[in-house]
C-alpha cells in the first residue's frame, strides 16, 4: 500500500502509524507542510490518507500559519474520500475530515493533555475494525478541540473530558481525536513543545504532569491501533 502523511509539525510526529507502515513494508510519504513540503496534486497513487495533528484549527488562515493551508487539505480529503480512498485523521487532522464532510469543528467541554481512558458506545462495540480495543482503554490525548459530526457518521468512543474521540465517517474513513500513536519519543517532543504549560497547569482536570505523562507504557495502545489500521487496510484492498 502507498501511504500519504500530512505533517503540520516536528512534534505532531507519525509515532506508531509510520511503525505500523515500516513493520508491514508500506511505501511511506510524506508532505511535511512545517518544511513548505507541498500536497499531492492527485490521490490516484494514494492508498490511505493519515492527516496528522497541529496546533492549528480549521479555521486557522494561511496570515495565522502560512505553512498551513486547511482549504488546501480539505480539498485533498474530499478527492480522497470520492475516490474511495481509505482516510484516517489524528486530532486536527479529525477535525479536517469532519469539515470535508461539511461538519465545523467545535471546541471539547475539556483541555485533555496524558494518558485516559476512553469508552466505546454501542457503536463502537458493533465495528469490526475497533471493537477489539475492549469496553475501555487508555489513549494519549492532546487537545481541546473536536470533530464535527454528520448525520450519517457514528460516534465510536468518548471520554470523560470529550464526547468525540473516535468517529466513522464511512467504512474507510476515520477521525481519531486521540492520539493511538504515542510513544515515547512522539510524547517527548510534545512535552518539550508545551513543557512549561504542563509543569505549571493548575486549572485543567484532565492535564497531567510530564514525568505521568512520559512514564505509560503506550504499547498497548499501538498494539490496538496496529490491529485497527491492519483491518481497514484488508477492507481498503477488498473493496479495489
Amino acid at each position: 500500500m502507498n501511504i500519504h502523511f500530512i505533517q503540520h509539525e516536528i512534534f505532531e510526529a507519525p509515532g506508531a502509524y509510520l511503525e505500523w507502515a515500516r513493520e508491514r513494508k508500506h511505501n511511506s510519504i510524506f508532505s511535511k507542510v512545517y518544511e513548505n513540503q507541498p500536497l499531492p496534486e492527485t490521490v490516484d497513487n494514494i492508498d490511505l490518507l493519515i492527516v496528522m495533528g497541529g496546533p492549528q484549527s480549521p479555521h486557522t488562515t494561511k496570515e495565522d500559519c502560512p505553512h498551513f493551508d486547511a482549504k488546501a487539505e480539505i480539498a485533498l480529503i474530499q478527492k480522497a474520500i470520492h475516490a474511495n480512498k481509505a482516510v484516517v485523521g489524528v486530532c486536527l487532522g479529525s477535525q479536517l475530515i469532519g469539515e470535508a464532510f461539511g461538519a465545523n469543528f467545535e471546541h471539547s467541554p475539556e483541555k485533555e493533555i496524558g494518558v485516559f481512558p476512553i469508552r466505546l458506545t454501542e457503536d463502537g462495540l458493533m465495528d469490526k475494525k475497533i471493537n477489539h480495543f475492549g469496553s475501555s482503554l487508555p489513549v494519549g490525548h492532546w487537545h481541546n478541540d473536536m470533530p464535527g459530526l454528520t448525520p450519517q457518521s457514528k460516534v465510536l468512543a468518548t471520554s470523560i473530558g470529550c464526547p468525540r474521540q473516535i468517529v466513522a465517517y464511512s467504512n474507510l474513513v476515520y477521525g481519531f481525536q486521540c492520539h493511538m500513536e504515542f510513544t515515547p519519543e512522539v510524547v517527548a517532543l510534545l512535552i518539550a513543545e508545551e513543557l512549561d504549560f504542563l509543569t505549571n497547569n493548575t486549572i485543567h482536570r484532565y492535564v497531567q504532569k510530564p514525568d505521568e505523562i512520559r512514564n505509560h507504557d503506550f504499547r498497548e495502545m499501538n498494539e490496538m491501533l496496529f490491529q485497527f489500521l491492519d483491518k481497514l487496510a484488508t477492507e481498503y484492498l477488498c473493496c479495489q
